[in-house]
């Protein structure tokens, strides 16, 4: 029951992405990203968000509404048909490009752990050898930090992957980006991913979104790798790994993006203390599906 309402290209057609209209009339947006290795589909689980992280352009709607598991898995179908299809279109002929849809991503719109019970059966749904049969490890959820929904996945039976939005290491700092810090502060937030990282084994991407002068400063960078070394996590050091995100612009947000030469001594500093890093390959920024853009406009 969503109906599609346009259509975006970008990357050479290897970005495209989606606005649908729910019955409500609100609008969610699906981004599809395809590689030489892989085809992705980031999917929303909400219409909105009501987390309010500076940084995105979806937290300026607010909470609009929880989408159903089926709303959910609609999206994952779009992906697939799209990217079966991409490989019959001209101009790609010849080009080495995937078969079939391989990776969701639940990064879209919205808070997957604020909509939990719904988000859950789609993605039961999705690895049913009876429904999309997709491995429980190609799924990853991101989550602004919700302590509750993070011990609740930690009890589940698919071992999807788990990334956690961190943007900063001091309270302070991520308070002001991220209002969720104030009921969930960093400590017990990596508490939680340690008692994930230990219970299940697998590996916890800490997803850092870098804002120039706010928290990309070298001295913030020694501050991460200790927390992360010394911290919580220093009971499972191999299992975390942080992803740098340099800010996608936001219309009318009063923030600056990192310089490449502030992402890369960042970088540096993080693996000079033995902390896996990388860099996020930076898609579809010009029809604003990139990370923090999706906003639902139609």
């Amino acid at each position: 029951n969503l109906q599609l309402d346009e259509s975006r290209h970008g990357d050479n057609g290897m970005t495209r992405k989606v606005t649908f209209r729910l019955p409500s009339g609100e609008h969610i947006e699906s981004v599809l990203m395809i590689y030489a290795d892989r085809a992705t589909v980031c999917v929303s689980s909400q219409a909105g968000c009501p987390m309010g992280c500076v940084f995105c352009a979806t937290a300026k709607l607010g909470f609009l509404e929880n989408l159903t598991a089926g709303q959910i898995v609609q999206q994952v179908l779009w992906a697939d048909r799209e990217a079966q299809a991409i490989r019959d279109e001209p101009g790609t002929q010849g080009r080495t490009l995937p078969r079939a849809l391989t990776n969701v991503v639940f990064m879209g719109m919205g808070e997957s752990f604020n909509n939990y019970d719904e988000w859950w059966k789609a993605v039961e749904c999705l690895h049913d050898p009876e429904g999309y049969n997709m491995g429980a490890r190609n799924f990853t959820v991101s989550t602004v930090g919700l302590v509750p929904g993070i011990r609740r996945l930690a009890e589940e039976s698919l071992p999807i992957n788990l990334a956690i939005s961190l943007h900063a290491a001091d309270d302070k700092v991520r308070s002001d980006m991220m209002p969720v810090n104030r009921a969930y502060p960093i400590q017990a937030l990596l508490e939680s991913a340690r008692d994930y990282a230990v219970k299940t084994g697998r590996r916890v991407s800490f997803e850092y979104v870098l804002l120039a002068k706010k928290n990309d400063e070298p001295v913030q960078a020694r501050q991460l790798a200790t927390l992360l070394r010394e911290g919580p996590m220093s009971a499972c050091p191999t299992l975390m790994h942080v992803n740098l995100i340099p800010w996608n612009p936001v219309p009318g947000e009063p923030l600056a993006r990192s310089s490449r030469q502030r992402v890369k001594a960042f970088q540096d500093v993080l693996q000079g203390a033995g902390i896996p890093c990388t860099v996020r390959i930076e898609r579809g920024i010009e029809i604003e599906a990139a990370c923090g853009q999706l906003a639902g406009k139609f």
